[in-house]
């Protein structure tokens, strides 16, 4: 062949490739639409490499990504994907008992990793397993379609043996045609399907006895956290590529482990159970010094200390391992679920039922403690038993046991290398120290004197309180630092620690230059 024809023929076994790859994971999405989301291929390989990833890689991919670390995650997986269609294409056009190869071998992985990540509890095996052996029955199918392929007969006249035969160039353009767009129908029916599936969280709320006064207004400075956080802007961190859904008809609540009494409960037997309501900050452990995921809400629930006594904790427990719907375990110090802290699990938010990817219908809120160790999401059981015999999911990767919020302060405004007027400049942000208080917050700038201050209403020693600073800001580059003074008098920790393993400390700075 000549080199115009060699390159062409690559050029389609590489598009033969990818469109074979991309075919199969379309129809293994649509099938998993149907019979269970989270095992499409690529979100559950996502999910495996998610349960695999080392706490390093996990760290960078939150400090890098934030919030887009999952569909981060899907894409590269996908595209990667792709990658080995375009090579199994390249190699299988000159060996096509190889074309079968790779489809086999990537549904193997797919079927594998759908039934064995941490996600995978709801998933049986052959449900688990059936829309990646479809992925690469598919995969399969259109690559030895599309391929070229060594003829089996004589080379026509003129034509050199063992050239590659190929589809005539327009039948290749509709074939690809018709592949691409038929994985593009297959991906949106099977994401509808998906959708259609999930359960409605419109339930109706329990009242609070007695209920909690409105929160006063918090201080209005533009580009302030706002005091009471929507659930819409709510952060979420987890390890789930696609949400539970989960049907309040179905749904139980079992306590069990080294209690006197284990027992089990409906949604109705919970929600007719009395509940409370209270005004507590969430944290997350991967937080870094000044980061987005924080925030404050009005929780509804149960007091988890009034289901505990009523199982009848044994002395020898000292944590409750809760489970999620999908698999996930936290681990919690018993004392942190049986003392006057509150701890609630909660069923709703602001007024409003739990969202689904907040943890509908029911979730763990510890104040106190990151949400790792306890906030469970999606919550199913809550089993009594020690540290010594069994361990969480994120303890199991050498996180902190105990996880106490670090109290901290974080600049909202002005944001980080902003450039100001010089004249008065509004410093504002937020500051929490959860079981202990807020007594004051201080500004320096350029690692000046600390000053006082203004700082806004409290809700109580477990919600953050915003603050305002008037800083006279002269032309030039300038460095600002905040700190919080708690309850007890003590300032807020300047030593610098990364979030792993317990939570980072140390104190917020934000560079400004003023003209």
């Amino acid at each position: 062949m000549s080199a115009d024809r060699q390159q062409a023929t690559r050029l389609r076994a590489a598009t033969a490739g990818v469109l074979a790859m991309l075919g199969g994971l379309a129809a293994g999405h649509l099938v998993a639409g149907l019979i269970a989301p989270e095992a499409s291929p690529a979100l559950a390989v996502g999910s495996r490499l998610i349960d695999l990833a080392p706490t390093p890689v996990k760290d960078w991919a939150v400090a890098t990504f934030g919030t887009a670390d999952k569909p981060i995650l899907v894409t590269g997986v996908v595209l990667v994907t792709l990658g080995i269609g375009a090579a199994t294409g390249l190699v299988a056009v000159r060996r096509r008992g190889l074309i079968w190869a790779m489809p086999a071998v990537l549904a193997v992985l797919g079927g594998v990793a759908a039934t064995s990540a941490a996600s995978a509890s709801t998933v049986s095996t052959t449900l688990g397993a059936l829309p990646s052996v479809v992925a690469g029955i598919v995969s399969g199918t259109v690559l030895g379609w599309l391929l070229p392929h060594a003829p089996l007969v004589p080379s026509a006249p003129g034509q050199p043996d063992g050239a590659p035969r190929a589809m005539p160039r327009r039948a290749f353009l509709v074939g690809t045609g018709v592949v691409g767009g038929s994985s593009a129908v297959a991906v949106v029916t099977g994401q509808w399907f998906a959708d259609r599936a999930r359960i409605a969280t419109d339930v109706v709320l329990p009242k609070a006895s007695p209920a909690l006064r409105a929160l006063p207004a918090g201080l209005d400075v533009s580009g302030l956290s706002p005091w009471v956080t929507p659930a819409s802007d709510f952060y979420r961190v987890d390890i789930n590529l696609l949400v539970p859904g989960v049907d309040v008809g179905t749904w139980r609540l079992d306590i069990d482990g080294l209690v006197e009494r284990p027992f089990s409960l409906s949604w109705d037997e919970l929600t007719a159970l009395p509940v409370i309501e209270r005004d507590i900050t969430l944290n997350c452990v991967s937080n870094e010094v000044g980061g987005p995921y924080i925030g404050g809400a009005r929780w509804l629930g149960v007091r988890t200390r009034d289901l505990l006594e009523r199982a009848g904790v044994r002395p020898e427990a000292d944590q409750v391992l809760s489970r999620s719907v999908d698999g996930f375990t936290v681990s919690t110090p018993v004392q942190a679920l049986l003392d006057d802290r509150d701890a609630l699990v909660a069923i709703g938010i602001n007024g409003r039922p739990l969202p689904a990817e907040h943890g509908f219908p029911a979730r763990l809120i510890t104040p106190g403690l990151y949400g790792y160790v306890g906030a469970t999401k999606w919550l199913t059981r809550m089993t009594l038993t020690t540290y010594t015999q069994q361990a969480a999911y994120w303890t199991a990767r050498g996180w902190a046991e105990r996880g106490p919020v670090k109290p901290s302060s974080r600049i909202d405004v002005p944001r980080h290398l902003s450039q100001l007027s010089a004249g008065t400049v509004t410093v504002a942000g937020t500051a929490w120290a959860q079981q202990i208080g807020v007594a004051r917050v201080q500004v320096r700038v350029d690692e000046g004197e600390w000053q006082d201050a203004t700082i806004g209403p409290d809700a109580g020693i477990d919600y953050w309180r915003q603050w305002r600073f008037s800083w006279p800001a002269t032309p030039g580059q300038h460095t600002l630092e905040s700190r919080l003074i708690d309850d007890r008098g003590t300032p807020q920790s300047e030593q610098v620690a990364p979030p792993f393993p317990d939570g980072a400390s140390g104190l917020h700075r934000v560079t400004v230059t003023i003209n």
